[in-house]
């Protein structure tokens, strides 16, 4: 399987945090985004790319095509992968991908959704969606940034 360094939620996918501070704490030379959208869409990956420094490469892919692709990537990629919200990490899981643990950065508040913390709101199908993720033994670790303490999203629930 893929040297997967670290997994993280974030509905604005690559930004300044995930491309430099993220990128430096981890070690990681390739940002993976799993996002079908995205996916499909050169504007937004171009406007990603322009966050993230020369040196580090990124990919953007399906769901589907990262469950049918991760485990071919080279011994040499050290990958972040960066998903949208918890359900694509649960079809990413149950899809194959090994993915043990797991930062939820920023999940944004909208209509419907409780904030339970400065940066993560959640509406029953997020609850749902980490429930089934926590029985399938993925750690869920909130933090916005590397030298926050973290909170097991299962207590804040």
């Amino acid at each position: 399987m893929a040297n997967i360094l670290l997994t993280r939620i974030d509905n604005r996918l690559i930004h300044g945090q995930v491309a430099v501070t993220w990128v430096n704490h981890i070690g990681a030379n390739l940002i993976l985004v799993a996002d079908d959208k995205v996916a499909e869409n050169s504007i937004q990956q171009s406007l990603m790319d322009m966050a993230v420094p020369d040196v580090i490469e990124t990919r953007y892919f399906t769901v589907q095509e990262t469950i049918d692709n991760i485990g071919y990537a080279a011994d040499d990629q050290l990958i972040f992968l960066v998903v949208r919200t918890p359900q694509t990490l649960l079809r990413l899981v149950e899809g194959g991908v090994s993915i043990d643990k797991v930062n939820v950065g920023n999940m944004h508040y909208s209509e419907g959704k409780e904030q339970i913390i400065s940066t993560v709101s959640v509406d029953e199908k997020d609850i749902e969606t980490f429930k089934k993720l926590d029985e399938l033994g993925v750690k869920m670790d909130v933090r916005r940034v590397p030298d926050e303490r973290g909170k097991n999203i299962m207590d804040l629930i």
